[in-house]
């Protein structure tokens, strides 16, 4: 069955416009996160990213914090066997993930603190797990902020002087 360009160039020009619009650190945030959520044990058929909302991106002097929400539609390919095409199942499960990351201020970001929470649509709602990814989200954003410096090996040298 082929479908009339009239009906799938919108389609397809609405998927290039929201990922025009998304920044380099948002989309590398979005390929991270389908790659963790194909990467657990209970997902045996490919993901596609249906939406991107919520999206908030600060920077600051510790480095760039970006915060989404992206909304995963089931395909008809297994994991295992990915194809080219994989046709999106209309009435299947459709998780959404909750992402925050923190990059530094290098010429090529390099990630400091990430968190990720994929589940039910209606999972991600429930209070007690919403305050949960609140207070995740706030330690992923103080991220290489003052108190949080890396600790070297060597980096501080103590000495007991020798009793006289």
């Amino acid at each position: 069955m082929r479908l009339p360009v009239s009906l799938w160039l919108p389609l397809a020009l609405g998927v290039a416009a929201v990922a025009a619009g998304q920044s380099p650190l948002q989309r590398r945030v979005v390929r991270d996160v389908l790659e963790y959520f194909h990467g657990r044990s209970n997902v045996h058929f490919l993901f596609k990213e249906r939406e991107v909302e919520g999206v908030i991106e600060r920077e600051d002097s510790s480095g760039t914090f970006v915060q989404l929400r992206l909304g995963l539609a089931q395909t008809a390919c297994r994991k295992r066997a990915p194809q080219r095409h994989c046709r999106v199942l209309e009435n299947r499960r459709k998780p959404t993930c909750l992402a925050c990351y923190k990059f530094d201020t290098s010429e090529v970001p390099k990630v400091l603190d990430k968190y990720h929470n994929c589940g039910p649509s209606h999972h991600l709602a429930v209070k007690e797990i919403r305050q949960r990814d609140e207070a995740e989200c706030r330690a992923v954003e103080e991220a290489g902020k003052g108190g949080d410096v890396l600790y070297l090996p060597g980096m501080f040298a103590f000495s007991r002087g020798l009793p006289a």
